[in-house]
């Protein structure tokens, strides 16, 4: 079956060769800030459970509040919205018996990115993006959750492939260009993410680029379901994602050596988006905008990256800073790798040629 490609795709790479982009950033600490009420959450759905922290919500309940922070950051630079849609599957819904509001919650997402974007372009006539995110949902494939019963699980792989594709229908439907799969924490979660994709693509007929963006839950560089950042790499370049990258865990300083070694052996786009450092013993984020620019530009300084954000911690002005930092530097060459045989289990493997 020949898909319809992607003209977002087409326009996407145009803008990456020309200079690094700028993703956004964090959306649940810019949340944080409105001190919303679970009557603000809540509005007047009549959901049977407390709403308080369902962050994706907001789309039907309190949109000017996501609204306003898609403003903010296309206002300090970025090229890119990240639908705030990283909980709307229907297993991180079930917590607030919203599981019946996965659809009309991601288009409403979609549709509010995908006005703000469009509005910003039509100002200055640059090109601004929509990416669906999409988040890891709170089980896992690969591990048992019983400590008792390691073969027990959750879930199943049919039954994420059809959560995922869900959401993914109602972001596109919404008018996402691409479908971010990000803080990858496991890598088979992140398998059934590109099956949905690709389901969905069949059912409309046209090309839904992939975004992957993993993340690491120790300094060693794997995430939880144990891959190193280069196996995790051989385990999904088959679905030819537009970006590759690493999200959250830690800041940028932790994060060197893997965007080093990510870079080295990709041949797509670099996407990094840390915190804004670690947190503090309260939860909360004290690096500085200044700050986390510089850590960052370092990257740009040794060609490692083709767009940059925030994850947890970093406001408007995080993105502001980095912008600035990066707008006279060239982006990343994509990396040429050698035509050999590579695997992956937790770790790379490199047939010899």
């Amino acid at each position: 079956m020949t898909l319809i490609p992607s003209t977002a795709r087409t326009a996407f790479l145009e803008q990456a060769a020309q200079r690094i982009l700028i993703t956004d950033g964090a959306f649940g600490t810019e949340i944080q800030n409105f001190k919303l009420s679970e009557a603000d959450y809540a509005g007047t759905l009549g959901l049977a459970k407390d709403q308080k922290g369902n962050n994706d919500i907001l789309a039907l309940t309190k949109p000017e509040v996501p609204e306003s922070i898609h403003r903010a950051y296309f206002k300090a630079g970025a090229d890119i919205a990240e639908t705030n849609t990283f909980s709307a599957n229907r297993i991180s819904q079930a917590d607030y018996a919203a599981e019946h509001l996965v659809r009309e919650i991601n288009v409403e997402s979609a549709r509010l990115a995908r006005r703000v974007a469009d509005e910003f372009t039509a100002k200055d006539g640059r090109p601004r993006f929509v990416a669906g995110a999409i988040g890891p949902t709170n089980k896992t494939l690969s591990l048992s959750p019983d400590v008792n019963d390691p073969g027990f699980r959750e879930i199943d792989w049919d039954h994420l492939v059809d959560v995922y594709a869900e959401q993914v229908h109602a972001l596109v439907e919404g008018g996402a260009d691409f479908i971010l799969i990000e803080t990858v924490f496991d890598t088979l979660n992140a398998k059934a993410g590109v099956m949905s994709v690709r389901k969905v693509e069949k059912e409309l007929g046209r090309e839904i680029p992939i975004m992957m963006s993993m993340t690491l839950t120790d300094l060693s560089g794997r995430n939880l379901s144990g891959h190193t950042v280069e196996a995790f790499w051989y385990a999904i370049r088959h679905a030819k994602p537009l970006t590759i990258g690493l999200n959250c865990s830690f800041g940028a300083t932790q994060l060197r050596p893997h965007v080093k070694t990510l870079s080295e052996i990709s041949d797509t786009l670099i996407m990094v988006y840390p915190n804004a450092g670690l947190p503090n013993e309260l939860g909360e984020y004290d690096e500085m905008p200044q700050t986390t620019a510089g850590l960052v530009k370092e990257w740009a300084d040794h060609g490692q990256v083709n767009v940059l954000g925030g994850c947890c911690g970093s406001t408007p002005a995080h993105i502001a800073a980095m912008a600035k930092a990066v707008k006279a530097l060239p982006p990343r060459k994509v990396a040429v790798p050698a035509t050999v045989t590579r695997l992956a289990g937790l770790e790379p493997f490199v047939m010899a040629a």
